[in-house]
């Protein structure tokens, strides 16, 4: 519930740091939320510029989520649960919801860049929030990624329909799918570098209008799909059972990382106690429908089977359904945008993270460098969307998907444990939305991620363990003497 006329968190008195005597005490030592909010939009050699209001901020979120699960995965996504795949929407947005509430209470106490990472660092000690900020390094670099890949799907659909040409397999796949290089994904990802390099309230028009043409495409999709839809497609419903079912909600998963974008805007926003909240619940609200209402056409226009290996699959449907080109031109003009759309806003989300754990001293300072003009990390921003760039022309698809997705769970069920300390460590904090029937929500939010990791595949989970293997050995090698509140204790 929203209260307000809310002091800002600042006004507190700072909570005393902990001890750190031992290795123990150091792992554990936590970052006064006071200090946190203190420092926010500070970076080396400028700051952060706030320009975002509520209607931005809720644009940021779905452009980050609307498109990725429906234009890109869907194809990935049904061959494993079949036309139950609505239901893996329904239990994804769900899984989502109860996280969201812990997010939105998190977004209006701690209104900072680091997300889930800085509500970590107040809660539960560095340790731990270096792990969810590197868990968010792998949702957030792979997801740009991923999203990237599906981009070259539309745009051959695009260029063929138009011009009558397509890239080539070779240039247009990654190795293992068929391809040498994957161009167009590596393309989107330097457009978007482009927009983001000329300033936060830039990218943030340019995205909004990305959101219009996104959601028109998708209502158009429904509109001309509807005609084709037959009763028959629909059985069987749950082909490959429940298991189909939450595997590919896991999967879906990462369709949802939206509403965490929105939180990484926390040091641009002009009111973030008041704004990220309501943006953070609006977006999720409108996504969910939209991907159920789509998901329940598309399946029903075509069989279930025909999905499989398919990644440009609305595009098809048109031009079955229909019979025409022009329809299926005109939905891959506007994926095109869409996916676009995803790339810039999560690839802003990236920046975003990257600069606070630098602030913190955690990683090199480059990454908290602010160019005195546009006042945006540029150094940043170029690093993550060149590696960004490179990893999307480089892996298939399907993987990852699936990494995103585990590192998404893993931070989510940390939020949900950190609304939780901070209602019992800080309980006089003032709080502009509360999570209604706290502890009970947190704790089904936190289940619910576990839940949906453990659907994943076998495979995901030996990523996600190097991955953090990698992490950690980082953290002990650099971060944990680099650390600014190790420096202030010495």
């Amino acid at each position: 519930m929203l209260e307000h006329g809310a002091a800002p968190p600042a006004t507190q008195q700072p909570e005393p740091d902990p001890p750190v005597d031992g290795l123990g005490a150091r792992l554990m030592r936590r970052k006064p939320v006071e200090r946190l909010v203190a420092e926010g939009g500070q970076g080396e050699g400028g700051s952060l510029r706030r320009s975002m209001g509520m209607w931005q901020l809720t644009m940021i979120s779905i452009g980050a989520t609307l498109g990725t699960g429906i234009f890109v995965v869907l194809g990935e996504a049904v061959p494993d649960a079949g036309p139950a795949v609505v239901v893996s929407f329904v239990i994804a947005g769900l899984t989502a919801l109860f996280s969201a509430l812990s997010y939105a209470e998190l977004a209006g106490t701690i209104p900072v860049s680091g997300s889930s990472y800085s509500y970590a660092y107040a809660t539960m000690g560095e340790l731990i929030a270096w792990v969810c900020g590197w868990c968010l390094i792998l949702e957030y670099g792979v997801s740009v990624a991923a999203v990237a890949v599906g981009w070259g799907e539309y745009l051959n659909e695009l260029l063929d329909g138009t011009l009558g040409f397509t890239i080539p397999d070779a240039l247009a796949a990654p190795p293992g799918d068929g391809g040498i290089f994957n161009l167009p994904a590596l393309l989107v990802v330097l457009l978007a570098m482009a927009f983001l390099l000329g300033g936060a309230k830039e990218s943030a028009r340019a995205n909004t209008v990305m959101v219009a043409v996104k959601i028109a495409a998708l209502i158009l999709f429904c509109a001309v799909a509807f005609t084709g839809i037959r009763a028959g497609n629909y059985t069987p419903f749950m082909p490959l059972g429940m298991a189909g079912v939450s595997a590919a909600g896991a999967t879906l998963f990462f369709s949802y990382i939206g509403f965490d974008a929105a939180s990484t805007a926390g040091e641009e926003a002009k009111n973030p106690q008041r704004d990220l909240p309501r943006a953070i619940m609006l977006s999720l609200i409108i996504v969910t429908a939209l991907y159920c209402l789509v998901a329940a056409v598309a399946v029903g226009a075509l069989p279930w089977k025909k999905f499989s290996g398919s990644e440009a699959a609305l595009a098809s449907i048109m031009k079955d359904v229909t019979g025409q080109d022009v329809w299926a031109v005109l939905l891959a003009a506007g994926a095109v945008v869409a996916i676009a759309s995803v790339v810039l806003t999560v690839l802003y989300g990236q920046t975003r993270i990257l600069f606070a754990m630098s602030r913190d001293g955690l990683v090199p300072k480059v990454f908290s460098t602010i160019h005195a003009r546009t006042g945006v990390p540029r150094a940043n921003t170029v690093i993550v969307s060149l590696f960004c760039g490179v990893l999307a022309a480089a892996i298939p698809l399907g993987q990852l998907a699936d990494a995103t997705s585990i590192g998404t769970l893993f931070a989510f069920a940390l939020v949900n444990i950190a609304v939780i300390v901070l209602r019992r460590t800080r309980p006089e904090m003032p709080r502009t939305f509360r999570v209604p029937l706290s502890p009970l929500f947190p704790v089904i939010g936190f289940a619910l991620c576990l839940w949906m990791m453990g659907s994943l595949q076998f495979v995901t989970w030996v990523v996600f363990g190097c991955w953090m293997a990698v992490g950690l050995v980082l953290y002990f090698a650099y971060g944990l003497r680099r650390s600014r509140l190790a420096t202030a204790e010495k």
